[in-house]
C-alpha cells in the first residue's frame, strides 16, 4: 500500500486519469466495462486485485477510469444521460442523489443482485435506487498526548474548554462539511433542516482550521487536536505512530460512503449489474475491508479478531451510523455554502 493517507490520495484525484485495460482471456476481448474508480492507492488496488477477480469470475475486460464524484458527474452531464460513458457508478451519495434526479439511473433490478438482501439497513436506504457497497464510518479522533479528556460525543466539541480554538472540520466542499451542518442542526435544533439552528452552534465554535480533503496533516503537526475522522484513516495514521484515537460518538456517526448506481443508459447494462453483485458479496467486500479498513455492508462479512481494532464498527454498530437527506442539501447548497463562508472564519 502506498505510504499515502487516504485524504491525501483523495486531493490528487481532480483530474481524470488516463484510462487502463486489464490483460484478459481471448474469450473476453469482446466485452469491456468502464469502471470508474479514486485514484491513487484505490486505482493500484483496483487494478491489481479487484478488476482481474472480476475479470476471472466474468470473463469481461476492465478499463478503469481514475476520478472522484466531482469529475464523474462533469463527465456523465457533458455526455447526456441517453449516452453515459458508464454503464455503472459508485460515488457518493451526495453526488448520486443529484444524478438520480437527473434521470441518468434506472431503480436496480434486485432479480440481479442475489447479495442486495444480505446488506445492512443503511445500504438499503434509496429505495431500491441504490446501493451502498463502502462505508468508512466517521468518528471522533483525538491526539491522546495534548488531551487530558477525551470527547464522547460532537457536544464535547463545545462544551470542553480544552477543545477551544483547537477544533479541525472538513469545509463545506467535502460531503463531510455538509454532514458537519446537519449534524449541528440536527444536535442543537429541531431536525437536520433546522440549518439556522446549525450555522449558529457551528458560529460558536469559534475559529477552527478547515481542509477540503487532508485533515490528517493538520492533526499530524498538533494545529488542532480534535476532528472528525473516518476509522480507517486514524488506523493508518496510528500505524504510522501518530498518537490518535477515535470513539463512537454519543449522538451517533457520520460517514462517507460509495453508492453503487446502474446507468439508465448503460452500453454495458448486463455487466454492470455483475460487477455492482460482485462487489456486494463477501467476495468483494473482504478484500476491501483488508485494504482500506472500511466497514463491510454486507452483514454476512465478519470482521477477523486481527483486524476488529481497525474495522470496529460492524454489525449492531453500523446502526449507529446516521444518514441524510442529501436532495435537500443539493437543492440548497448554494445558499449554505453562501452562509458557510460568512460564518465559519
Amino acid at each position: 500500500m502506498m505510504n499515502m493517507n487516504r485524504r491525501q490520495l483523495l486531493a490528487g484525484m481532480g483530474g481524470l486519469a488516463a484510462a487502463s485495460m486489464i490483460s484478459l482471456p481471448a474469450r473476453a476481448q469482446s466485452k469491456t466495462l468502464v469502471v470508474p474508480t479514486l485514484g491513487g492507492a484505490w486505482e493500484q488496488f483496483w487494478r491489481s486485485t479487484l478488476a482481474p477477480a472480476f475479470t476471472a469470475k466474468s470473463g469481461a475486460a476492465v478499463t478503469l477510469d481514475a476520478g472522484n464524484g466531482r469529475v464523474w458527474s462533469a463527465n456523465l452531464r457533458a455526455a447526456g444521460a441517453q449516452n453515459p460513458p458508464y454503464s455503472i457508478l459508485m460515488t457518493n451519495e451526495a453526488f448520486a442523489s443529484s444524478l438520480r434526479k437527473e434521470g441518468f439511473f434506472e431503480k436496480l433490478d434486485l432479480t440481479k443482485l442475489s447479495n442486495y438482501n444480505d446488506l445492512y439497513p443503511l445500504a438499503k436506504k434509496t429505495d431500491g435506487w441504490g446501493a451502498v457497497a463502502m462505508v468508512s464510518p466517521i468518528g471522533i479522533a483525538y491526539r491522546t498526548d495534548m488531551v487530558k479528556t477525551p470527547p464522547k460525543g460532537w457536544k464535547d466539541l463545545w462544551d470542553n474548554p480544552e477543545f477551544k480554538g483547537r477544533i479541525g472540520l472538513y469545509n463545506f466542499a467535502n460531503t463531510a462539511g455538509k454532514m458537519e451542518l446537519m449534524l449541528a442542526s440536527k444536535i442543537f435544533g429541531k431536525d437536520q433542516y433546522d440549518i439556522d439552528a446549525g450555522f449558529k452552534a457551528l458560529e460558536k465554535l469559534g475559529p477552527v482550521i478547515q481542509a477540503d480533503f487532508n485533515l490528517s496533516t493538520g492533526i499530524a503537526a498538533g494545529e488542532f487536536v480534535v476532528a472528525p475522522f473516518d476509522f480507517g484513516e486514524v488506523a493508518r495514521l496510528r500505524s504510522q505512530g501518530l498518537p490518535i484515537d477515535v470513539v463512537v460518538p454519543e449522538e451517533g456517526m457520520l460517514m462517507f460512503d460509495q453508492t453503487l448506481n446502474i446507468l439508465a443508459h448503460a452500453p454495458e447494462k448486463e455487466l454492470a449489474y455483475q460487477y455492482a453483485d460482485f462487489l456486494l458479496s463477501p467476495e468483494g467486500q473482504i478484500p476491501l475491508m483488508k485494504q482500506f479498513f472500511v466497514s463491510p455492508t454486507n452483514s454476512k462479512v465478519v470482521v477477523p479478531a486481527d483486524l476488529q481494532k481497525d474495522v470496529p464498527i460492524s454489525g449492531e454498530a453500523m446502526d449507529k451510523i446516521l444518514t441524510w437527506d442529501w436532495n435537500f442539501m443539493n437543492q440548497k447548497q448554494a445558499e449554505f455554502s453562501e452562509t458557510w463562508a460568512k460564518v465559519m472564519r
